[in-house]
């Protein structure tokens, strides 16, 4: 009865709800203690928070198959939230997660927490993804470094009954060099993987089928776009993201509220695979098998004990998509329409170079237009926008690339451009996805932000003597255009005369973190009121009158005098000598 109404349905949202109240009533007729009627559940076409609008373009998985399995009805229990999917027997097991696997979704949690605290990404997102797509890494069949013990790889994307995707990286990932297949515990599809992978066991390179890269990937793909995932829509929309369907969102959002109950750790192996898949029922077509570094078979999670077998098929048993009996090689595919692009071009006439002052959004928009070998546009395109170089900037969203389809005219505009604090110049490349041809490169340069005018904000005369240190410190304002300018870069230097910018060799001082003088400071900023506060001065042995220059980008300069004199007055005086104390 179970697995009557958890087998996924195909049928639109009225089928998904029957459904979904059937397994509620089903549930709480079986948990302990039911007594009457279960409480109500949100459906997948009455959830609380409106399910906004999701692209099936340029997603993780590519809408690829997953497991439907539901939490168990106990320990710990679901929250009353959507069901859709195949109910599993009771028990403490499914709360377990291979030690392996669960180590790489918390750390993956606490470097997104770091990086990108506004994103509130909780490892049990990434733990219900990992379940839902790969039963956690087919039970946690990884070695020590993550790195699964063969690739999971999913059925090809053919049309054949699942997306049409045709291949993006010759093969390089998934080892079909005629259609593409979702890949790794995380099961990114390899044109997403290109820009969304990450090397999260340090080991410098990202390893779909490593669970540490993987799961890193996942909170950086699922953070994108400025979302809070402490947020309900902005959560449902990050899900939707990785999988376009409302059943996937249900599932998924079933098996976080279960891994907040609690969960445990279990040896690695040791984990099971989820017995029900979405593509239950519909044909599936393997592609050749995946390239993967040969590497000896771990040990059994108890001496003697073979690891938990999964369901039976070709390659890995529990590799999702792979059938028992392979169908012949698919014959070559139909042009796509970026098979016909011959390179990248810009969309209009401004030029490829862009300004733009730190903290402000580029006013033009960086683009691409895709053109066949006599000129002609081509519509429906991927084009990858990627930043490069040393910069802090990033599109909207926060993210260093983007992917966008070129339109009826051929034209697809990155997300607008936005500068950091970082002053200098970097690259932003512009190519096909899945294509080795002429792209087409940015140069964007930000500009520091500017000040026109400095003044003192009091006029206190600044006098100390010979060795001493100068009473209080000095502050000054930036405006720019009358406001005040904050976050701007300013540079103090002592200066040789008025007429000379150049730093003077002797006579008041500042000190570095080590207590050694220094005569010129760069790297001050202005706060939100466009203020500056520069650290303590100290004189040397030098009498005098000196000058201290501090300037901003866009003009702004002050100077102020520093008088160095017996008998002058001053905070601290030099410490008294052994013989002049004595």
């Amino acid at each position: 009865m179970a697995a009557h109404f958890g087998r996924r349905l195909r049928k639109g949202a009225a089928t998904t709800a029957v459904a979904a109240l059937a397994v509620a009533a089903l549930s709480a007729s079986e948990a302990p203690g039911a007594t009457g009627a279960p409480e109500p559940l949100q459906t997948s076409a009455g959830l609380s928070t409106p399910v906004p609008e999701a692209s099936a373009d340029g997603n993780a998985t590519g809408n690829s198959p997953y497991y439907t399995d539901l939490p168990p009805l106990d320990s710990p229990a679901p929250s009353p939230s959507a069901v859709i999917g195949t109910p599993v027997s009771r028990g403490e097991g499914e709360a377990g997660i291979p030690a392996t696997v669960l180590a790489a979704y918390k750390k993956a949690e606490a470097e997104l927490r770091a990086s990108k605290p506004g994103c509130n990404l909780p490892w049990q997102l990434l733990a219900a993804i990992g379940k839902v797509e790969s039963g956690q890494a087919r039970g946690g069949r990884v070695y020590a470094d993550g790195t699964t013990v063969s690739p999971i790889i999913g059925p090809q994307l053919d049309g054949n009954g699942f997306a049409l995707i045709k291949d993006t990286d010759h093969g390089a990932y998934d080892g079909n060099s005629s259609y593409d297949q979702a890949i790794g515990p995380m099961q990114f599809i390899p044109s997403t993987w290109a820009w969304a992978g990450r090397d999260g066991n340090d080991d410098g390179k990202a390893d779909p089928n490593n669970v540490y890269d993987a799961a890193l990937a996942a909170g950086h793909y699922l953070c994108r776009n400025g979302w809070d995932l402490s947020q309900d829509r902005d959560l449902h929309s990050a899900i939707l993201s990785y999988n376009n369907s409302s059943d996937y969102l249900s599932l998924v959002l079933n098996w976080v509220d279960y891994y907040r109950r609690g969960t445990h750790s279990v040896p690695d192996g040791a984990g099971g695979v989820p017995a029900h898949r979405s593509d239950d029922g519909f044909p599936r077509t393997s592609g050749p098998t995946a390239p993967h570094t040969s590497r000896p078979t771990p040990e059994s999670p108890e001496p003697g004990k073979p690891s938990k077998p999964g369901k039976p098929g070709g390659g890995d048993p529990s590799t999702p998509g792979q059938p028992s009996d392979p169908t012949s090689p698919p014959t070559s595919p139909a042009p796509t329409p970026s098979d016909t692009v011959h390179h990248l071009t810009s969309p209009d006439q401004d030029g490829t170079e862009l300004t733009a002052t730190a903290g402000d959004t580029f006013e033009r928009r960086i683009g691409a237009r895709a053109v066949t070998k006599d000129g002609a546009s081509v519509a429906t395109v991927r084009v990858r926008f990627t930043i490069t170089g040393d910069t802090d900037a990033t599109f909207a969203g926060g993210e260093k690339v983007a992917v966008v389809r070129t339109d009826a005219k051929g034209v697809a505009l990155a997300p607008a451009l936005r500068a950091g604090e970082k002053a200098g110049t970097f690259k932003v490349a512009g190519t096909v996805v899945g294509r080795q041809i002429k792209g087409i490169d940015y140069t964007a340069t930000v500009t520091p932000r500017p000040a026109d005018k400095l003044v003192r904000t009091a006029d206190t005369p600044q006098t100390c003597v010979p060795g001493g240190e100068f009473a209080g410190q000095i502050k000054v304002k930036a405006t720019y255009k009358g406001a005040p300018a904050a976050k701007v870069g300013a540079t103090a230097t002592l200066v040789k005369s008025a007429d000379s910018p150049a730093e003077n060799i002797a006579g008041p001082y500042f000190k570095d973190a080590n207590g050694q003088p220094v005569r010129t400071l760069t790297g001050l900023t202005t706060d939100a009121n466009g203020l500056l506060t520069l650290p303590k001065l100290y004189a040397d042995l030098f009498s005098g009158t000196y000058l201290l220059r501090v300037t901003t980008p866009g003009g702004g300069s002050v100077t102020v005098e520093l008088k160095v004199a017996v008998g002058e007055t001053a905070s601290a005086s030099p410490s008294p000598s052994p013989s002049a104390s004595s």
